[in-house]
């Protein structure tokens, strides 16, 4: 009784905020929402991608998924009442599948970028990302200033901010876009490329499984992003449940005990 007492309450609020937040005609205007389907349906679907160690990967040895917004969205939907649902995606395809309604909230630490934002709206950040490397201990990458010279390989995930980043901005080095399912480290560990270009995460993930790993921190942070969950745009009453989701798991502690857990508590957005 508590609980729903608890979630009616919130609900409450956030139309009351989407009242006061948009212009009176649009207001009235907006009559459905996400957030009264998911409160009616009690079904929550989150987009994620599997292969994201830290934040939402299937461990090999359970397939059991894991991670920072793993057990986030389990919380969005416990604080739903919601049974939930997860949907794979990935970095190239959460657009499309928000704009095909196969999800109602893209949960896998996605960079919000001004690009991205043409396409759908981001909740507030929650975390900070930016992007280091990893190469191999016997390789020929000893320094940053290694990795941005000619006959250089580096990979990056296709879709990624990452791509988008060390595209614009190295100059000599040839940067291969890699698609899912093959991976960056394949292509590092097979010798077809002499670095990967990733997030802290997945340095996280590379150095647990591979002894012949080793990150290369740039000089200064590089392609510093902003974290934030995306939803379809134009669904104000949902992304102002998502945004008072966001200040409540940070101001209860509930965001940074589940970011130690996965040696994350540097990452967090303040």
């Amino acid at each position: 009784m508590r609980s729903l007492f608890r979630r009616a309450k919130i609900i409450a609020i956030v139309l009351a905020f989407a009242a006061t937040a948009l212009p009176a005609n649009v207001s009235a205007q907006q009559t459905q929402s996400r957030l009264f389907d998911v409160t009616k349906s009690k079904k929550l679907r989150v987009c994620m991608y599997p292969l994201y160690y830290a934040i939402s990967f299937r461990d090999p040895k359970t397939n059991e998924l894991r991670g920072l917004d793993i057990e986030l969205a389990g919380e969005l939907a416990k604080e739903l009442g919601a049974q939930l649902e997860f949907v794979e995606s990935g970095f190239g395809t959460f657009i499309a599948d928000l704009q095909a309604n196969k999800c109602e909230i893209g949960m896998f630490a996605l960079g919000a970028t001004l690009k991205r934002a043409q396409a759908v709206e981001f909740s507030k950040p929650y975390m900070l990302a930016s992007i280091f490397a990893v190469a191999k201990k016997d390789g020929k990458i000893k320094s940053w200033a290694d990795l941005d010279t000619p006959g250089t390989k580096v990979a990056v995930l296709l879709g990624s901010y990452i791509e988008t980043v060390i595209k614009q901005t190295f100059e000599s080095a040839t940067v291969v876009s890699i698609q899912p399912p093959s991976t960056r480290e394949a292509e590092l560990s097979a010798g077809r490329v002499d670095a990967i270009m990733v997030d802290y995460p997945t340095v996280l993930r590379a150095k647990e499984e591979f002894d012949w790993a080793v990150n290369i921190d740039p000089p200064q942070k590089l392609g510093a992003t902003l974290v934030a969950y995306a939803v379809q745009p134009g669904d104000q009453i949902w992304l102002n449940y998502i945004n008072l989701f966001v200040d409540t798991v940070k101001l209860d502690g509930r965001l940074s005990s589940i970011a130690a857990k996965y040696h994350l508590e540097g990452s967090i957005a303040p």
